[in-house]
């Protein structure tokens, strides 16, 4: 495969491909993402093949760290595009505003405001900014000297924690 001989790539595809494939499914978050994964593994195999030196005799444990990373990165990159598919134009205030009296809403989100609460002191600001005021990703960074990426992330694990207090609620 080192010398570019397409029938040893085939070799190993067919010998390792089933359990790199089950290695895929159990890291990513869908089928497209399995797939594109072992796609990138074997096709990272093709391209650094001459470079790649083995420890034990099989390519196996290889293939899977290769994977493995792949995978984790699909993972990323769905948590982050998660948090991009919040539409900033739907604010908070909005709902807020359905109420005659701001005081009602907040009554009715107590229990969200009192975990809000226990949020460590920026990603309550965040929390605040972001999913209370209706303020954008990008206004919040500004105002809290953090960039648009940290302000997605605190947003995305404080919706997490948020959804797993309400779930045990």
């Amino acid at each position: 495969m080192a010398s570019g001989d397409q029938r040893a790539l085939a070799a190993v595809f067919d010998r390792h491909a089933p359990a790199v494939m089950r290695y895929a499914w159990a890291l990513a978050p869908g089928r497209m993402d399995v797939e594109e994964i072992v796609q990138d593994t074997f096709l990272t195999l093709w391209r650094k093949a001459a470079d790649i030196i083995l420890v034990e005799t099989s390519l196996l444990p290889w293939l899977l760290v290769t994977c493995r990373n792949f995978g984790l990165n699909a993972v990323r990159k769905a948590a982050r595009n998660r948090a991009e598919q919040f539409d900033d134009t739907a604010r908070r205030s909005d709902v807020v505003r359905e109420y005659h009296d701001a005081e009602a809403a907040r009554d009715d989100l107590r229990w969200v405001l009192d975990e809000i609460e226990r949020l460590e002191p920026i990603d309550r600001q965040v929390c605040e900014l972001c999913l209370v005021e209706g303020v954008s990703y990008a206004e919040a960074a500004k105002r809290l000297d953090l960039s648009v990426g940290a302000i997605k992330q605190r947003v995305s694990r404080s919706r997490a924690r948020l959804k797993k207090a309400v779930t045990l609620e």
